[in-house]
C-alpha cells in the first residue's frame, strides 16, 4: 500500500477557478508549480511533497476546527517548530491573543475568494514575535465543500513591510515627513517607523525596531503620559497631547493600528517637535502679561492674580496683603533730566521691589508711576515691614536722582473681600501717606 507523507495530509484541491491564488509577483511570490499542483493533485502528489520541503515560504494547512494538517519545511524555518511538534496542534499556538478571534472568523467563512495579503504577527518558538505577510485561501474538496484554510506566509522586514515597489515615491515622501511616525504591537514594541526624525535624537532608519516605546520615550510608569495614551489606543481611543521629551516639546498623536479586518493589532504614533513654537508662544504670553520697560507683571496680570488670590483666600480663610506704591516726583525727573533718566528710575524701583518679594509674591507695574505688590499669606505687620525695607533701600541707594515712594497697604479680609475694596483701601492710605510727606517737606522748608 502506498503511504502518504505528513506534508500531504488532508491537503485537498479545489477547482482550478477557485484554486488560483492571486499573489502579485512583485509583492509575495508563490511558485507557479505549487498552484498547478493544487489543481492537479492526483498526478503530482510526490512533487507537492518536494515543493513543501523546498519552498522558502511557510505553507500551513488548517482544518475547519483550527488543527494544523500540513507543515512545510519553510514553516519549520520561519516558526522554529518541527512538523512533529505542530501537526495535530491548534494554530492558536502561533497566535498572539488578539488574533484568536480573527482565526475563528476565518475558519467560519465559506466564501471562495482568496483574501488579500495581510500583515500579521505570529509567535516564534523562542517567544519572540515575527511580522509576516500572509495570503490565505479556502481549501475545497471536489464537491466544493470547505476542507480548511491554506496559509502561505513570508517574513517581512518591519521597516519595508508596508511598501510595494510601485509605492517607492510614497515611501521616499514618508521618510522625509517632518517628525517621526511609528507603529507598535500590542506589547508596545516598535516594529516600524518613518520620518526625518526629531532634532533631540539622531534616529537612523530601522534603529527603533524592536525597542519598547516606553524605553524610547523614557517613561517607566505605565500609567504616565504618554504610555497611558498608548494603552488607550489599544482600546480604540485617539489621543492628542504635548509631551516634554529630553530638551524638547513634542506634539504627539496616538491612536489604534488596525489590521485589514479591522482588529486592533497595536498603536500608531506621530511626533512633531514643537519646541520653537512653544518658546514663541511662551514669549508672546510673557510679553502680553508683563511690562516691557521694567519686566514686572503688567496691569492685566496683576488684576488676574489679585482676583485669584481673593478666591483662594476666601476658600482657605487665610489673609494676604496688597501694597500700592507711587514713585514720587517722576514728572519732575522727566522734565529736568529727561525720559531716559525717568525710565532708569522706574527700573531701579522695580529692582528694589523684586529684591524684597518672595517667589510666591507678585510685583507689578500698576500704571505709569504706580506699582503694586501682592504678598501671599501675609498680615498687616508683614506688609508694613516690607514697605519700610523698600523705602530704606531707596534712601540708601547711591545712584542719582534720589528716589522716594509713597506706599499704602490693604489687608484681606480686614479692609475688604473684593479686589476693588482692597485697591480702594490701599489707595486711600497711599494718598494720606503722600499728603503727610508733603506736609513734612513744607514744615522742613
Amino acid at each position: 500500500m502506498r503511504t502518504r507523507s505528513h506534508h500531504q495530509a488532508r491537503l485537498r484541491p479545489r477547482s482550478s477557478r477557485q484554486q488560483q491564488l492571486p499573489f502579485p509577483d512583485n509583492v509575495f511570490p508563490v511558485p507557479q508549480d505549487a498552484r498547478d499542483l493544487l489543481a492537479h493533485r492526483p498526478a503530482r502528489e510526490h512533487l507537492l511533497a518536494a515543493l513543501l520541503k523546498s519552498s522558502e515560504e511557510a505553507v500551513v494547512a488548517v482544518s475547519p476546527d483550527g488543527t494544523i494538517d500540513t507543515w512545510s519545511v519553510g514553516a519549520e524555518r520561519l516558526y522554529g517548530y518541527t512538523s512533529k511538534e505542530m501537526l495535530g496542534q491548534s494554530l492558536t499556538r502561533l497566535l498572539p491573543v488578539y488574533e484568536a478571534l480573527r482565526l475563528e472568523q476565518l475558519l467560519s467563512q465559506t466564501g471562495d475568494a482568496g483574501h488579500p495579503v495581510e500583515l500579521v504577527e505570529r509567535l516564534h518558538k523562542n517567544g519572540s514575535r515575527i511580522l509576516l505577510a500572509i495570503r490565505r485561501s479556502v481549501i475545497r474538496c471536489d464537491k466544493e465543500r470547505a476542507e480548511g484554510i491554506l496559509e502561505i506566509a513570508q517574513a517581512r522586514n518591519p521597516h519595508d513591510a508596508f511598501w510595494l515597489p510601485e509605492e517607492a515615491p510614497i515611501r521616499r515622501l514618508m521618510e522625509q515627513v517632518p517628525g517621526l511616525l511609528w507603529t507598535t504591537d500590542r506589547n508596545l514594541k516598535i516594529f516600524t517607523h518613518w520620518g526625518s526624525g526629531l532634532p533631540a535624537a539622531k534616529i537612523r532608519p530601522g534603529s527603533l525596531i524592536g525597542r519598547d516605546v516606553r524605553e524610547f520615550l523614557g517613561v517607566a510608569d505605565p500609567h504616565a503620559t504618554p504610555i497611558a495614551e498608548h494603552d488607550s489606543a489599544l482600546c480604540g481611543v485617539v489621543s492628542h497631547l504635548e509631551y516634554a521629551w529630553k530638551d524638547s516639546v513634542l506634539e504627539l498623536r496616538v491612536g489604534p493600528l488596525r489590521s485589514a479586518s479591522g482588529q486592533i493589532i497595536g498603536c500608531l504614533g506621530a511626533a512633531v517637535d514643537i519646541t520653537d513654537r512653544k518658546r514663541s508662544e511662551e514669549q508672546a504670553h510673557y510679553l502680553a502679561r508683563h511690562d516691557g520697560l521694567t519686566g514686572l507683571a503688567n496691569y492685566r496680570e496683576f488684576m488676574d492674580r489679585l482676583e485669584s488670590e481673593v478666591h483662594r483666600s476666601e476658600r482657605s480663610q487665610r489673609s494676604f496683603t496688597l501694597l500700592l506704591l507711587d514713585l514720587d516726583e517722576l514728572k519732575r525727573i522727566n522734565d529736568l533730566q529727561g525720559h531716559l533718566t525717568g525710565n532708569r528710575a522706574l527700573r531701579r524701583l522695580a529692582g528694589v521691589m523684586n529684591e524684597h518679594c518672595r517667589s510666591t509674591d507678585l510685583a507689578a507695574r500698576y500704571g505709569g508711576d504706580e506699582f503694586a505688590v501682592i504678598l501671599i499669606d501675609s498680615d498687616r505687620g508683614m506688609a508694613e515691614h516690607v514697605a519700610r525695607r523698600i523705602e530704606q533701600r531707596l534712601r540708601s541707594d547711591q545712584e542719582t536722582p534720589e528716589l522716594r515712594v509713597s506706599i499704602g497697604v490693604g489687608v484681606y479680609p480686614d479692609d475688604g473681600r473684593t479686589s476693588a475694596e482692597l485697591i480702594e483701601a490701599a489707595d486711600q492710605r497711599l494718598y494720606r501717606r503722600k499728603e503727610d510727606l508733603k506736609q513734612l517737606r513744607v514744615s522742613a522748608s
